[in-house]
């Protein structure tokens, strides 16, 4: 398992503000999808969709069901590279 690069977390960061409708300035490692920025359980399947197309990665359904936070996604990420 290797760590994310910083331009690879931008990109994560960039993928849940896009999909959520905020700057990505507003966004941080320890927002919260669903509490701090309002994701429901569609949100959540398409951003994990779209980090599965940017990562060329299979994430599955229990584990991403792990996922609270932007950092957790990293985590998830990390685990699938």
């Amino acid at each position: 398992m290797r760590k994310l690069e910083q331009t690879e977390k931008d990109r994560v960061l960039f993928i849940v503000s896009d999909k959520l409708g905020y700057f990505e300035e507003e966004v941080d490692d320890t927002s919260n999808l669903r509490n701090d920025l309002g994701a429901d359980s569609l949100d959540e399947i398409e951003i994990c969709v779209e980090v599965e197309k940017e990562f060329n990665i299979k994430i599955s359904d229990a584990d991403f069901e792990k996922v609270k936070t932007v950092n957790d996604l990293y985590e998830c990420i990390e685990k699938f590279l």
